[in-house]
C-alpha cells in the first residue's frame, strides 16, 4: 500500500463532527516529519465522495486556502453540514472539533 493510499484509509476514519490535522495524520501513519506530504495526498484525492479529506485542517485548526474540491468556503460548508462550526476567519475549534480517537 502506498503512503497516499495510507493517508486515505486514515482519513476516512475521522467521524462526521470531527476534524484531524495533517500532522496528526502523519503522525498516525508513523511519519511526523510528512505533514506537507499528507496534503499532496489529500489534494491528490481520486475519491472526494468516499475520503472526505474538508475534514482535515492545519495546526491550527484552518481551513485549507486552496481546498482542492472548491476553496475554503466549500470545505466549510461540507464541514457544517456535518456539524462543524468554521470562525469567520475560516478556524475550527480544535479543542472542540478534533478527532481525538487512535487507530
Amino acid at each position: 500500500m502506498s503512503f497516499f493510499d495510507e493517508v486515505y484509509e486514515v482519513v476516512k476514519a475521522i467521524p462526521k463532527g470531527k476534524v484531524a490535522t495533517y500532522g496528526q495524520i502523519a503522525s498516525l501513519l508513523n511519519a511526523p516529519r510528512a505533514s506537507r506530504a499528507v496534503g499532496y495526498a489529500l489534494h491528490a484525492n481520486p475519491l472526494p465522495g468516499v475520503v472526505p479529506c474538508h475534514r482535515v485542517v492545519n495546526r491550527f485548526g484552518q481551513l485549507a486556502p486552496a481546498f482542492a474540491f472548491g476553496g475554503r468556503e466549500v470545505q466549510a460548508e461540507l464541514l457544517a453540514k456535518e456539524g462543524v462550526i468554521c470562525d469567520s476567519d475560516f478556524t475550527v475549534d480544535l479543542a472542540k472539533y478534533q478527532w481525538t480517537e487512535k487507530l
